[in-house]
Formats: structure tokens, C-alpha cells, sequence
């Protein structure tokens, strides 16, 4: 028990930041943010192709719509944090080029989600999919995605929050502390807070709509409001200085949270007591399922062998494989003009 007790007392007490960012293969660096971005795509993916299969879409409908919603997504979360944060890239002795600069950190994760709506939308129309089955299909993995992206937080030393000397503070180096903070060592490990909030949001949601049987874009409010609640009081933490610091008191995020928060409990009370959609593709754009495909493929099969029987009692050949030649006619018969 004492031997137990000593190795616990050696072990540190603080959360270390990594040393590094990011890794150089050659001429290709690999960044420890881009990486946690990337896998949080994958689950999102994932999880939503589990999920939409089980609501009766089609495997691949995720992937699909993904390579409309990821871009648009992209875009959406860098204009955001670029326009509130503006001063970091268009202020006195700034580089306007580091805008662009998505590596470096900097995803707004409101911009994310209007415009990766937007182009989940536009993915959903072109392949005949009904948008709100799917959002809700969607939804849930979309916390995951949100919980992996926030390490990519730790790589760069940033977003934390205010200093602490809890057992769990972060270790922030020199150089990446805030102007007036110097002197502090450890800070609230916010990233890691949202990153359990996140996956206990995502459990909850899940249980919920396996126990309900939710639709009708349920499921994407109650993520709306899962993720807001618990953003908010986690921005509360943060010291990182933006444009829109302070409304009325408030950071500017935590107003988006809150309003966000009422916007989707409002909309759970409007649709409270539906169920779940029955069809989730727009009628006459379902694709094919296995059986379905196979009776058509024996429906061909059929009038094939029909028109052969037909072209024989009529003393004609019907053969797919009679083709014209260069071979003289037949004894006995003639060559069409």
C-alpha cells in the first residue's frame, strides 16, 4: 500500500502541453491540429453511416453529402473566427495572409456548422434525401467530431482558461501566455473539459433517441442544445483575447450560446410529441435495395426470354448476339439493301 501511495505521490500533478506541434517528414509537416480535425471528420463520417443506415438510408449517402458539408464546413468555421477575431489578422503590424493560415489554429465552430449545413443541404437535394432525418442521423457523431477536434487545442497551446492550481491544470510554455499572465504556470484545461462534456452529451443524445424514437430534427436540436450548455459556461473559463470580448458583459460566444440554447429548447417544445419519420428520401428517389435490384434483374430475364420465344414462333431470330457482317448471305436468302 505504501509502495502504491509513493509512486502516486511521484506522479506530476499537472497536465504537460506537448512539446511539439508539429512533426516533418521530409518537406511535409504533420500537424498534431490538422490531425485531430481529420480524425474527427472520420468519426462524424462513421457514426453517421451507422446511424443512417439504421433510420433505412442507403450505405455511402454519408460519405456523399461529406464532400459538400466539409468544405462548406471549413470555410464557415475560418470566415467566423477570422470576423471576430479580426484585429489578429487585419490590425496595426499584422499579416493580412494569415487568414488563410488554417494550420495555425483558429475554427469557429458556428461558421462551421451554418455553412456545413448549407452544403449537407445542397448534398442531401442532389441525391433525393430528405435534410432533417439526416441532420438527425448526422447530429450525435457531430459531438465526437467537436470533442477529437479539441486536442488539436493542446498541439497549439491555446483556448485555455484562466489559471489554476488544481491537480489538472495545463501546463502553458512562456511563450504562448497571454499579455498580464506571465506569471502564471498552469491554466484551466478547457479543451479537455469540452472534450468530456462532448462524449457525455453524445451518450445522452443516443440514449434519448433510441429510448423516443426521435424526428423531425429532435435529434439536431438536442445537440444544438447539449453542446451550447456546455459551451457556455466553458467560455466563461477562457482568457484568450477577441474582438467581441465583452457584450453587455458577456464574451461574445457565450451570447451565441445562449441564444442558441433558447432557439432549440423553443424548438423541442413546438415539436414535442412526434415521432420519427417513416420515409427519409424524398418519394420516387429511394435507391434500390438488394432484393429490389434482383427482382428487376429477373424482370429482364423474363421479357428476354419472352421476346426470344415470341421471335422463334414468328420464325425470326432475336439473338443479342446477331450482328451485322461482311460474310455473304446465307444460301438461300438475301442481303437487305
Amino acid at each position: 500500500m505504501l509502495s502504491v501511495l509513493g509512486t502516486l505521490a511521484l506522479l506530476p500533478l499537472t497536465i504537460p502541453s506537448p512539446a511539439e506541434g508539429v512533426w516533418n517528414l521530409g518537406p511535409v509537416p504533420i500537424r498534431g491540429y490538422a490531425l485531430c480535425i481529420i480524425a474527427g471528420v472520420v468519426a462524424a463520417v462513421w457514426i453517421g453511416e451507422k446511424r443512417w443506415q439504421a433510420r433505412g438510408g442507403a450505405y455511402g449517402d454519408v460519405q456523399d453529402i461529406a464532400l459538400w458539408a466539409i468544405p462548406f464546413g471549413l470555410v464557415g468555421a475560418r470566415a467566423y473566427h477570422v470576423a471576430t477575431d479580426w484585429e489578429l489578422y487585419f490590425g496595426e503590424g499584422r499579416r493580412p495572409i494569415e487568414a488563410l493560415y488554417l494550420w495555425n489554429g483558429g475554427l469557429g465552430i458556428w461558421g462551421a456548422i451554418a455553412l456545413g449545413a448549407v452544403g449537407a443541404y445542397i448534398g442531401a437535394r442532389r441525391k433525393g434525401i430528405r435534410f432533417l432525418p439526416f441532420a438527425d442521423a448526422l447530429a450525435p457523431g457531430l459531438l465526437v467530431a467537436q470533442a477529437l477536434g479539441r486536442w488539436g487545442n493542446w498541439f497549439n497551446q491555446e483556448l485555455f482558461g484562466r489559471p489554476t492550481d488544481q491537480p489538472w491544470g495545463l501546463e502553458i510554455d512562456p511563450a504562448y501566455r497571454p499579455d498580464g499572465y506571465e506569471q502564471y504556470a498552469t491554466f484551466h484545461p478547457t479543451f479537455l473539459y469540452e472534450f468530456l462534456w462532448n462524449l457525455a452529451a453524445f451518450a445522452l443524445i443516443i440514449w434519448l433517441d433510441r429510448r423516443f424514437r426521435l424526428g423531425h430534427g429532435r435529434v439536431l436540436a438536442l445537440y444544438v442544445a447539449a453542446y451550447t450548455a456546455g459551451r457556455g459556461w466553458n467560455e466563461m473559463l477562457r482568457i484568450d483575447e477577441v474582438q467581441l470580448n465583452d457584450v453587455l458583459g458577456l464574451r461574445w460566444n457565450v451570447w451565441v450560446s445562449l441564444l442558441l440554447l433558447l432557439g432549440s429548447l423553443l424548438y423541442l417544445y413546438l415539436h414535442r410529441g412526434r415521432g420519427r419519420e417513416e420515409a427519409v428520401y424524398v418519394e420516387g428517389r429511394a435507391p434500390l435495395t438488394e432484393d429490389e435490384s434482383e427482382g428487376e434483374a429477373d424482370a429482364k430475364a423474363d421479357a428476354k426470354a419472352d421476346a426470344k420465344a415470341d421471335a422463334k414462333a414468328d420464325g425470326t431470330s432475336s439473338s443479342d448476339d446477331d450482328v451485322a457482317t461482311d460474310d455473304p448471305a446465307p444460301r438461300g436468302g438475301s442481303t437487305a439493301d
